[in-house]
């Protein structure tokens, strides 16, 4: 495909719910370059989506301002099928988030000399009067090359804009959000230095100086805690701190920051290596300043004490790098890391969660008619109200942009109106309980079953509200989870289990697990048996993968059919909390899988538990 006759698309190499990054070659030019595609969800209103339209060209504009070693290179935007795509320097390179995921945490010395390259490229937008807004290791990317760039301005507001986003409007990642952005959608250059903190301390310790079991825990620990105390950082722990306290003015300058990490790289010889899977770019960019030079292994500090990183629960909860890329541009110039088999790619802006099918090829599937009877409407008992002291998450988009489908959180200030729902002229039938992966709710809703909205339902959490559609399920016992309105429930012994109303898509959670359980065992061992019971017909196992920064949690991706041969995408997700286990699970048609990753970002992100 030729864009503007002149950029010729190879082959996608990340994609989001919002979006993709394509490897491309500016045939004028002849030349790679990475072109980032416009893809709005088709659930998006009009309005979200020119919102989302112009926070595409606002990324153009933000980095355009910019011309700087540490700052990916806006080459051109134009406009195709009524669409904006920006063109951009082609960086082989991975994400910060992905080497910390894959390799472990870096030496302080290491990790200064990464946060040198990353506060000299914020100095350079905050004089341009741009502020990132979105500083976090899924946006530093650490080139074959060794060069450090910091890209995805998709967020950025520039000082004389006003606000980018609506009244009462927060957007960014909860664990490298500043407490002050939380809490009144302040940005400025301090919260910029914040976050900067927060990605630092992240590359050092292996994890979020507010590293919880979800986004809601970690605002709520953002509002009330200090930061998780670093035990690695070593030198650099006083850096960390002094960048992460919660008054803005108290924070270090960005002269202070910049001579104390000058001392702490200078205190080691040890620096980053690109490691396994990397090429030479295809232009090469001779590092500036303080770059990242490969080769050395001796930056990596600990060994295999290291927990690895992971990005915030994704809406992430789906924050992994996948196969067909998030962080890098490894292994080919032209082939994805899945095919070369050798490390995995990564390009400004790419996400951690990206389906596994070609997203091109899934767009232009046709959509199979449904295939299930809608449920007239229930009721369920009211729940309880929330005790949390702090605000809800909603993940509002996975927008394009740093770590896969990225969680972009959006919290919004407003109400907590009452949601009814008809009474229930039958008790609703519960289906046999198999497993607690989604084929325990095998099988249509009956015409009886449950819709939501529950009567006197929570849009949010003390004042922050879930995007319109949206609302909270209560089972009573201090368990919600965000369900789109109209859905059907049912209960199964502990399993609840919700579908829409063409019965394509089914979220199920148990509220049964053993919260002293290993995760990644249990989710083998329960795979293990509903293929030896042909409970998942056609099973292939796509990933079991621990999700470090959980409090001892799961992530089980797969695919299985139906008996009439429907192909089905599936992710389960077991966690503990608060003393208790669940695991929660989404299954849908493998041709709706990709369009559908935003709503499972948004149930998995803002899943809580009662404090007890």
């Amino acid at each position: 495909m030729l864009i503007a006759g002149r950029y010729r698309l190879i082959e996608p190499v990340g994609s989001g719910g919002m979006g993709r990054v394509w490897l491309s070659r500016d045939e004028m030019l002849d030349r790679d370059v990475a072109v980032k595609e416009f893809v709005p969800p088709d659930w998006m209103t009009d309005e979200e989506q020119t919102r989302l339209r112009d926070r595409t060209l606002r990324e153009a504009r933000s980095a355009g301002r910019l011309n700087h070693p540490h700052v990916v290179r806006v080459y051109d935007v134009v406009h195709a099928e009524d669409l904006p795509w920006i063109v951009m320097e082609y960086v082989p390179s991975r994400s910060l988030h992905q080497v910390i995921n894959d390799d472990g945490p870096y030496s302080p010395a290491a990790a200064a000399r990464i946060g040198l390259a990353v506060l000299d490229a914020l100095t350079a937008a905050h004089r341009a009067g741009v502020l990132h807004r979105d500083v976090k290791p899924h946006n530093v990317l650490i080139g074959t090359d060794g060069r450090v760039v910091l890209t995805d301005f998709g967020l950025a507001t520039f000082v004389d804009d006003g606000a980018v986003t609506g009244p009462g409007l927060v957007v960014g990642s909860p664990q490298y959000v500043s407490p002050e952005r939380a809490r009144d959608g302040a940005s400025t250059v301090e919260s910029d230095m914040w976050s900067l903190g927060a990605t630092l301390y992240t590359a050092v310790e292996g994890r979020s100086p507010y590293a919880r079991d979800t986004a809601m825990a970690t605002l709520m620990a953002l509002a009330t805690e200090p930061p998780d105390p670093p035990e690695r950082a070593g030198a650099l722990a006083p850096v960390l701190l002094g960048l992460l306290r919660h008054e803005p003015d108290k924070r270090l300058t960005g002269s202070e920051v910049d001579r104390r990490l000058r001392l702490v790289a200078a205190s080691g010889s040890g620096v980053p290596s690109p490691r396994r899977g990397t090429v030479v770019a295809s232009v090469p960019v001779p590092p500036a300043g303080p770059a990242v030079v490969p080769g050395d292994k001796s930056a990596m500090s600990g060994g295999g004490d290291g927990a690895p990183s992971t990005a915030e629960p994704t809406p992430d909860g789906a924050d992994r790098d996948r196969r067909s890329g998030a962080a890098s541009l490894a292994g080919s110039s032209r082939k994805p890391a899945s095919r070369a088999g050798s490390g995995s790619h990564s390009h400004p802006g790419d996400k951690s969660d990206i389906s596994r099918d070609d997203p091109a090829k899934a767009r232009s599937r046709s959509i199979l008619p449904t295939r299930r009877r809608p449920s007239r409407q229930g009721a369920a008992r009211p729940p309880s109200r929330p005790t949390l002291i702090a605000a809800a998450v909603a993940v509002a988009a996975a927008l394009l942009g740093g770590g896969g489908i990225v969680a972009s959180y959006i919290m919004q200030r407003g109400g907590d109106p009452p949601a009814t729902a008809a009474p229930s002229t039958a008790p609703p039938r519960t289906p046999q309980l198999v497993s607690f992966s989604p084929a325990g709710c095998a099988g249509p809703a009956p015409s009886a079953a449950t819709r939501l909205p529950q009567r006197n339902a929570t849009r949010g959490v003390q004042g922050w509200t879930l995007p319109r559609g949206w609302a909270y399920f209560a089972d009573g016992t201090g368990v919600h989870i965000a369900v789109p309105d109209g859905w059907s429930v049912q209960k199964a012994g502990t399993m609840y289990c919700f579908r829409d109303r063409a019965g394509d898509r089914v979220l199920s959670l148990d509220t049964g697990r053993n919260p002293a359980g290993d995760p990644v065992a249990a989710c083998r061992a329960e795979a293990a048996r509903l293929v030896r019971e042909g409970a998942l017909r056609g099973y292939q196992e796509l990933s079991i993968e621990a999700r470090p920064l959980l409090n001892k949690a799961a992530d089980w991706e797969y695919r299985y059919q139906e008996a009439d041969g429907t192909e089905l995408h599936a992710r389960t997700r077991w966690l503990a909390s608060n003393g208790r286990g669940f695991a929660i699970s989404w299954s849908s048609r493998e041709i709706d899988w990709t369009g559908d990753l935003a709503k499972i970002n948004m149930v998995l992100s803002t899943f809580y538990v009662d404090r007890a």
